[in-house]
């Protein structure tokens, strides 16, 4: 058994705990490992073989979205979604209510998104009445929801920690005719044009296939690398993870992924970097690590830093301030796939408009990928949220 590659599925069906231990690990290794990172330096060089991954990232940056949404949709361009100024005059006089239920915040994922999301409901004057924060607990998010609509809005807009534990709560809304729109993921059993409007994405399959090609041209094509995925069935960092590892396995046969360790828990970082530290214990050679998204990338960094390995080369998603500052710098970062939350969250406010109109919506609307890298940092943070690049970036920038 412990010859032949798990996939991130079965790893999730046998139980995600903190720390997941994938095919080559003993269990003693792991727990040492857990404790105690290495100290190995890489020593791969040289060019491996596969497409210039430049040239490739150049295309995956032309706009086109890779991916499907959650139950198989075809994605509608956000450009297709629109309001005449009819239709926002009719909205204005409806005096509707919004609420906004977060899977967790605090991320500048999050107040991006909250942040074009006010933007846009000030445009259609919509009242935002709540704003929750459920830290990743499903339990948590159900009772978010149920003290949501004790409030009455006409209007939530939300992401489902857990597409399953969550799926009752919203049903609730939806009978109680709540315009329901959703970011990245849906409940379970929910239908589109019935239970919610429509479901509004960063293309993730796009932005693990922009961080496939950034991985490639920062290790030169060639080298051993490590995966550090998100252990919860969790639609967008499945998406990545296996934009990730299919865009390295079809393209680049002298990259080798020797280990994949997922995470969980309310401590991203500081179980992201247990699996990191496993990882360069049992692979001393290990040339650079892949982190689903930013926050647990911090992780990453801090196990690199602990393990004396200034060399490991990091791969991630999503354009927090601490990420930019690594790639402008030429820190560990070297590259990732950026979603485009203020824009989401413009799109999604847009959405809830149709559901108040009874306007016909696209079930699923998604936003192209943004591949980044120390090239493009600065304008890359203005095109994510629209605003210039904080002092702190534009210091740490190194042409």
């Amino acid at each position: 058994m412990l010859n032949r590659e798990f996939t991130r599925r079965e790893v999730l069906r046998a139980g995600a705990g903190s720390l997941i231990l994938l095919p080559g690990m003993s269990v003693a290794g792991s727990i040492l490992a857990a404790c105690g990172p290495g100290s190995g330096t890489t020593t791969t060089t040289g060019t491996g073989r596969g497409p210039d991954p430049a040239a490739e990232l150049a295309k995956v940056a032309s706009g086109q979205v890779l991916s499907k949404g959650p139950n198989g949709e075809t994605a509608a361009a956000a450009t297709s979604v629109s309001l005449t100024p009819d239709e926002i005059a009719k909205i204005k006089a409806m005096n509707a209510t919004a609420a906004i239920v977060l899977h967790i915040a605090g991320s500048d994922w999050s107040a991006a998104q909250v942040q074009g999301q006010k933007a846009r409901m000030a445009e259609l004057g919509i009242n935002l009445i709540a704003t929750t924060d459920a830290n990743f607990v499903a339990s948590k998010q159900v009772s978010d929801i149920e003290t949501v609509l004790v409030r009455k809005p006409s209007i939530i807009i939300s992401i489902p920690t857990d597409a399953v534990a969550t799926a009752s709560a919203y049903k609730k809304a939806a009978d109680q005719g709540v315009k329901l729109v959703f970011m990245d993921n849906t409940p379970k059993g929910l239908v589109a044009g019935k239970d919610y409007v429509s479901d509004v994405s960063a293309d993730n399959y796009g932005n693990g296939v922009a961080a496939g090609y950034a991985m490639a041209q920062a290790i030169n094509k060639t080298g051993k690398i490590g995966i550090v995925f998100f252990a919860v069935d969790f639609f967008v960092t499945n998406q990545r993870h296996d934009g990730f590892k299919a865009t390295i396995q079809q393209n680049y046969p002298d990259i080798q992924i020797v280990q994949e360790l997922g995470f969980s828990g309310s401590d991203l970082a500081g179980e992201a970097g247990k699996a990191a530290s496993a990882i360069m214990t049992a692979h001393p050679d290990v040339k650079a690590i892949w982190a689903v998204w930013d926050q647990p990338a911090d992780g990453v960094i801090a196990a690199a830093r602990a393990a004396n390995r200034q060399d490991l080369i990091v791969i991630t998603e999503d354009l927090g301030l601490a990420a930019a500052v690594s790639l402008a710098s030429g820190g560990f970062i070297k590259g990732l796939g950026a979603q485009r939350p203020y824009d989401q969250g413009v799109t999604e406010v847009t959405l809830a408009g149709y559901g108040l109109l009874g306007k016909t919506a696209p079930p699923y609307v998604a936003l192209p990928p943004l591949p980044v890298t120390k090239a493009n940092v600065l304008q890359a943070w203005q095109d994510v949220y629209h605003v210039a690049p904080p002092d702190q970036l534009k210091a740490a920038y190194k042409p």
